[in-house]
């Protein structure tokens, strides 16, 4: 029965699926899932294959004819015609090798560009938790090198396997036809062919994941150290020796497994080597007797030996491809257990769309706790459940923001301030209780157009190594160039991207470098105006910024403040005394609620905070 091609998410997602040992059913069929669409190319690949190891039979049996038909005879006629169909057969089997090629690097080209895809779409869907516990060196070696470790598995591990088991069937047959008792012969070295294998294969199936793991912390210390806030932390820091001294360590390491798979897998292949030497050395004998006795023709004789390495290669290729199987699954062994990694905050069965809000934002009884490091990312390295959750950081939180009101959060470093913001973009999802916005639980609304209403400038916020219209356009990508001129004169930053060396074309540099904090804080207020949220949080958008700069990020925020609701993280106080409602939060929990004088004539956390920054 033929399986009909099915969308790749419908089995890989399955966090309860078996850790893979050997092929098992459902490994089978994930794998699948990703070849079925080129189904067609594999069957004329596999054509291909079988047509061309057929092939490899025809010049070794025309040797034999044209000894004992053509030279012993003396049929000059005979030779030059089989000498011809020699040549004209490998000249068929060149081209059908050629198409075997390109029907292989069709298939594992497009099986690279699915499954990196498909890595891609689902790794950037994962909940934030998961990359503040997930090194990005690990995910760049899970979408590069384990994937094409995958792949190979499907093209040039498929294709090895049908290829020798073709020829070797093949030429068992003709063989047998030849001669049946130097055939046995030959079989009788088959169980020295198997039992290096079995030492062997396991051995170096432990080597290549160990390998893949030292990757990919050898790539993780490169892509932290070679990023510009990295590289600027070594640098200041002093520490080049240190790390010089931890990367040559960790590529020792790298170093040591390639020396160590490569010793095993040469002597491996010497060993077979041997044992096809003796089998072909013992045809020579006892076949050199035969031929004597008038048992054999010399044409036979020469046909038979040229057959003998159509033997011993494809069963020493064989026996080894238990390896290479084992080797290629231990790639797709670490490319589902990044798919299976569970998304965590998904959108609910009953989410709807929601088009533009009043912008009414309702905290229930919030409570929240962060994920453990195991349960942020239980796939690549944890050994939770996916569940568990740490100490609780928000404890019973209500608070209504009002439709194109300003409310503040006020308190100390560390009290849930920006834990708060994070969950209203649903960046985390509560532990419970609930956040309603115009009255509609979050959890009932899909992520993508909650996100279209809800705005958020960040105290470091980032820009891609891309022009400065890409990162404007990454929040509408359809803005003219008109639009974004609007969005980033109201933001105070026209005048500067005009003066750049290509205007709007201008690349940023890696996390925007080439611009100062107070004018990455204006392009990414820009950004926000041109997205047109009705909400819009601001965490710590002006901490960091001198009084110049600040004052042109406070004249761009009063333009992206104007008719929104905000919700406003500051530890200046200046910047949040006009707020209409200003929220204390101190250890988790709602202290002090109210305006700037009541607060201060309450004499509570907030005054105290005043009294202190004020200097009185």
């Amino acid at each position: 029965m033929v399986m009909q091609p099915m969308h790749p998410h419908a089995l890989l997602r399955n966090p309860n699926a078996p850790e893979p040992s050997g092929i098992s059913r459902i490994g089978a069929k994930r794998i699948w899932l990703f070849a079925a669409p080129y189904k067609w190319m594999i069957s004329l690949f596999i054509s291909a294959i079988t047509i061309q190891a057929l092939l490899q039979l025809v010049p070794r049996i025309l040797f034999g004819r044209i000894i004992d038909d053509g030279i012993i005879p003396g049929n000059q006629k005979l030779v030059t015609t089989l000498a011809l169909l020699t040549v004209a057969a490998a000249l068929i089997e060149a081209l059908f090798a050629l198409v075997e090629r390109w029907l292989s690097a069709q298939v594992g080209e497009g099986l690279i560009h699915d499954l990196r895809a498909t890595l891609f779409d689902h790794v950037q869907r994962m909940p934030l938790a998961f990359f503040t516990h997930t090194q990005t060196g690990t995910l760049v070696s899970r979408l590069n090198n384990d994937v094409i470790g995958a792949q190979r598995a499907v093209t040039g591990t498929l294709g090895t396997i049908l290829s020798n088991l073709i020829v070797a069937v093949s030429t068992l047959v003709t063989m047998f036809i030849l001669e049946w008792r130097l055939t046995f012969l030959a079989l009788l070295l088959l169980p020295l062919f198997i039992w290096p294998a079995k030492r062997v294969g396991k051995k170096l199936s432990d080597i290549a994941r160990e390998q893949m793991d030292r990757n990919a912390e050898m790539n993780s210390t490169m892509t932290e150290r070679f990023s510009v806030s990295g590289a600027q932390l070594v640098k200041l820091f002093g520490n080049h020796d240190r790390e010089a001294t931890t990367f040559r360590h960790r590529a020792a390491a790298v170093r040591d497994l390639g020396i160590r798979s490569a010793m095993y897998g040469r002597a491996f292949m010497l060993s077979l080597g041997l044992v096809g030497a003796l089998g072909t050395a013992l045809i020579y004998l006892v076949g050199g007797n035969y031929a004597i006795n008038g048992d054999l023709s010399t044409g036979e004789l020469v046909t038979f030996a040229a057959l003998v390495p159509l033997i011993y290669q494809p069963l020493t290729a064989l026996t080894g491809a238990r390896v290479d199987i084992m080797t290629a699954l231990v790639s797709f062994e670490r490319v589902f257990e990044v798919l299976d990694t569970p998304h965590g905050i998904r959108d609910s069965k009953e989410a709807l769309d929601i088009d533009k809000v009043t912008g009414e934002v309702k905290f229930e009884s919030v409570h929240f706790a962060y994920p453990t490091s195991d349960a942020a990312s239980v796939s690549l390295g944890g050994n939770g459940s996916g569940n568990e959750l740490g100490d609780e950081v928000l404890n019973d939180i209500s608070l209504t923001l009002l439709p194109g009101t300003m409310t503040a959060l006020v308190g100390p470093s560390g009290a849930g301030k920006s834990t708060l913001a994070s969950l209203l973009p649903r960046l985390y999802d509560v532990s419970s209780g609930s956040i309603k916005i115009d009255n509609r639980d979050l959890r009932f609304i899909t992520q993508e157009s909650l996100r279209r209403n809800v705005g958020v400038v960040t105290q470091d916020p980032h820009l891609f190594h891309e022009s400065v219209a890409a990162n404007l356009r990454y929040s509408d990508p359809s803005a003219s160039p008109l639009q974004m001129e609007e969005a980033c004169r109201s933001a105070q930053i026209h005048d500067v991207i005009a003066a750049l060396p290509d205007g709007y074309e201008t690349v940023v540099g890696e996390r925007g470098y080439r611009l100062s904090g107070g004018e990455k804080q204006r392009l990414a207020i820009a950004r926000v105006l041109l997205k047109n949220p009705s909400i819009v949080i601001l965490d710590e958008a002006t901490s960091h910024l001198d009084a110049e700069n600040e004052l042109l990020v406070q004249k761009a925020l009063d333009k992206a403040l104007s008719g929104r609701t905000s919700l406003v993280i500051a530890h200046r106080l200046s910047t949040v005394r006009n707020a209409d409602l200003i929220v204390v939060i101190d250890d988790g929990s709602v202290v002090e609620k109210g305006q700037h004088s009541d607060l201060i004539s309450t004499g509570g956390l907030y005054a105290d905070f005043h009294q202190t920054l004020s200097g009185n």
